[in-house]
């Protein structure tokens, strides 16, 4: 504490022990809510990185999906002959479209 030859109170100086205490007490708020934000962030940067792992996972099985309909409409009898023309005729033009990227 500074002594600038003031004589303070006893008022005074308990309202200058008041805000000190106070004072103290606010940094102490402040020090436990930056450590409550940081939890936060690092709580919210694993959501963040488990979603995206979730999404990557959804396109994985929709994919296998799409994948595993045209091999059984394609190993079909004959009964889906239709169904079937039509999904090879999408596969053909899919292909089409990468080779004519790949040419570009």
């Amino acid at each position: 504490m500074y002594n600038f030859d003031v004589v303070m109170t006893d008022e005074e100086k308990e309202l200058l022990r008041t805000f000190e205490a106070r004072l103290r007490h606010l940094v102490y708020l402040h020090d436990e809510l930056r450590r409550e934000n940081a939890d936060l962030r690092q709580l919210l940067n694993e959501s963040q990185a488990a979603r995206e792992q979730a999404e990557a996972d959804h396109r994985d099985l929709e994919k296998r999906y799409t994948d595993l309909k045209t091999a059984t409409t394609i190993s079909l009898n004959g009964s889906d002959v239709k169904e079937t023309k039509l999904r090879l005729s999408k596969l053909v033009r899919e292909v089409d479209k990468c080779i004519a990227l790949l040419n570009e």
